[in-house]
């Protein structure tokens, strides 16, 4: 098949949109498929090929809510004239997705959309947005949700759309379940018998981060540190990061009085995946989600969560039995976790060894068995399939 992926943003700029697609995109690839990602250009970007993914770049930012900038007309243009079997616009709200939602008649490939999240859902500014999404829906040969549970299905229904399928996200079997090869630990002198808790997630504004430190500063535990991994984001979303650099600052000499620990830093993707494996609890007190796969890889490395009730988190908790929602509460599709019930929540997992070696026991089953990037590209692959071969 020729296959045409569009995405805001694509590798090496990092999310969990970027993700999914970097590895759907390169096992079909290694499957004999060709792909292309159409996505924005980045600077970072070495060559049009990543692992033999065709990579076409646009000079292109906004969305229809937001307005549109750059060569809108090239990526038109792009979509109408090349010879493609499947089109899969990941994501809506933004450009690459928007710009072909009002070409769907005119593009003769068979089209699939994958919202992951449908954000601005329930935000006043994105009414009329999600008013239309109804007929554009329509157009699509398929729609590919995440969760059986979350508010995307839920608006799909509404609006009477019967051609949708599950297919959830997941973690790399590669990555998780070989031989541990780093010692974060070592690395950043966190000591053996600390209880290490791990947060990961850019400095958007959106990943709890507040709430996890203030949750870890007011929990009664001892000998233990918090690890923040997460990119420094452009403009002022780089101030979030230093932000957290001071607060270490500010709070590290009372917090080692109370034998704790407080650690934000920027790692390489192998000792992210190290500091997975060596963490003891895995904390995200995220905003907004769709399906997060930091989840995913809790389950992967062994390392029960706990997570507000955002995106399909409760979901992943009862498909995997490794992880605990926090007590949360919502404004327009937003969460933010309830600090000193949350904080309570962490003291008794920190204290029963059992119950968090059962947690893990099981995620890490339940990923081996049903949420591997194999298994998912080969779930992407047998519904391209099904829709080209459609009358």
């Amino acid at each position: 098949m020729n296959i045409l992926h569009s995405v805001e943003s694509f590798y090496p700029s990092l999310g969990g949109t970027q993700e999914l697609v970097r590895q759907v995109s390169e096992r079909l690839v290694n499957r004999g498929h060709s792909v292309t990602v159409a996505t924005a250009a980045d600077a970072n970007r070495a060559g049009g090929n990543i692992n033999g993914v065709r990579v076409a770049e646009f000079h292109i930012s906004g969305s229809l809510v937001r307005g549109l900038q750059g060569d809108v007309e090239s990526y038109r243009r792009f979509l109408l004239h090349s010879e493609w079997d499947i089109l899969c616009n990941f994501s809506a709200q933004n450009w690459a997705t928007d710009i072909a939602l009002g070409m769907l008649p005119g593009i003769r490939a068979k089209k699939i959309l994958i919202p992951t999240g449908f954000s601005g859902l329930g935000l006043p500014a994105y009414k009329a947005y999600y008013r239309s999404m109804i007929g554009w829906m329509r157009q699509y040969d398929r729609i590919v949700l995440h969760s059986s549970a979350y508010r995307d299905v839920s608006f799909v229904r509404a609006c009477g759309i019967p051609h949708f399928v599950v297919i959830p996200n997941g973690a790399d079997e590669r990555e998780f379940a070989g031989e541990m090869k780093l010692d974060v630990r070592a690395k950043l002198g966190i000591p053996r018998d600390d209880f290490l808790i791990l947060h990961v997630g850019s400095f958007t504004g959106f990943k709890g981060h507040a709430e996890a430190f203030d949750i870890f500063r007011k929990a009664r535990i001892q000998n233990a540190a918090l690890l923040m991994i997460g990119a420094p984001m452009p403009s002022s979303y780089g101030l979030l990061f230093q932000r957290f650099r001071i607060k270490r600052r500010l709070f590290g000499q009372n917090l080692r009085r109370q034998g704790k620990r407080f650690i934000v830093v920027s790692l390489s993707r192998d000792d992210t995946v190290g500091a997975f494996r060596q963490a003891d609890l895995f904390l995200f007190p995220s905003n907004v989600e769709c399906s997060p796969i930091v989840l995913f890889e809790s389950m992967a490395s062994k390392t029960p969560f706990l997570s507000t009730d955002v995106g399909n988190a409760e979901e992943i908790a009862q498909w995997s039995r490794s992880g605990i929602i926090l007590p949360t509460w919502k404004l327009w599709g937003f969460g933010r976790a309830r600090i000193r019930p949350s904080a309570r929540m962490l003291e008794r997992l920190y204290l029963d060894d059992e119950k968090r070696m059962e947690m893990a026991e099981d995620g890490f089953r339940a990923w081996k068995e049903r949420f591997t990037w194999d298994k998912i590209a080969r779930d992407y692959e047998g519904l391209y399939q099904e829709v080209v071969l459609a009358r």
